[in-house]
């Protein structure tokens, strides 16, 4: 399955995250474990898979395997963040 190039960027966690979901990688394991911490509680922890959720307050982190190297890397997506596609629904055009 071809992802696209690693040169792509994204404005922010939830283009990161719905991309990794996309891709079908969001419950895989990142090559290196990143130390996260939370911009929303400061809790510490690590991010092991593409998709990482904080575990005391459920912010959602996202990190594309291209830029998995470094925290610098990774966005959060916002509390529980799920794609519902919303802006898309009733829709007229």
């Amino acid at each position: 399955m071809d992802h696209g190039s690693c040169g792509g960027s994204f404005k922010n966690g939830t283009a990161i995250v719905d991309k990794i979901r996309q891709m079908g990688l969001a419950e895989q394991n990142v090559t290196m474990i990143l130390d996260i911490i939370c911009p929303e509680c400061t809790n510490a922890f690590e991010m092991v898979t593409y998709e990482t959720k904080c575990p005391q307050c459920d912010m959602v982190f996202g990190v594309t395997p291209c830029h998995a190297f470094s925290v610098d890397n990774v966005m959060p997506a916002g509390i529980n963040y799920q794609h519902l596609n919303e802006e898309n629904k009733n829709v007229t055009g």
